[in-house]
């Protein structure tokens, strides 16, 4: 019989987390489990890994991508006042592959801006057309 107490995931207090609100690191789940299976059937998971599993890792990544990442660049912030784009560009400066990607998507966003502002527009000239 098992313990209907521990079936749940530990509720974990954040220590030292007073800067960034739990409102603000409130995610969509499940965003990179593909991903994630992916990389763990490369390092010798199953193909096809439990999706309790894939969430405990993706919970896992995330939490210390957070911590790590977004800590340095508040840190880095906190002498301006407000936390920018470039705070990130500049922890990952040193890892070429990374700042490449970074960058790299940074520009698709900007491309997909502008393309939907662009719709939005022809969206608006059709319907005064009409």
């Amino acid at each position: 019989m098992h313990n209907s107490a521990s079936a749940g995931p530990p509720a974990k207090p954040r220590v030292g987390s007073s800067q960034v609100s739990e409102a603000s690191l409130k995610r969509k789940r499940g965003v990179f489990q593909k991903d994630l299976q992916h990389m763990m059937y490369g390092f010798g998971d199953d193909p096809n890994p439990l999706p309790e599993t894939v969430s405990l890792v993706e919970d896992i990544v995330v939490e210390y991508i957070t911590d790590m990442q977004v800590h340095k660049a508040q840190n880095i912030a906190s002498k301006r006042g407000r936390l920018l784009t470039e705070d990130f560009l500049y922890l990952v400066r040193k890892d070429p592959p990374k700042l490449h990607r970074c960058t790299e998507l940074l520009s698709m966003h900007e491309e997909l801006k502008l393309a939907r502002k662009a719709f939005d527009v022809n969206e608006e000239t059709l319907a005064t057309a009409d």
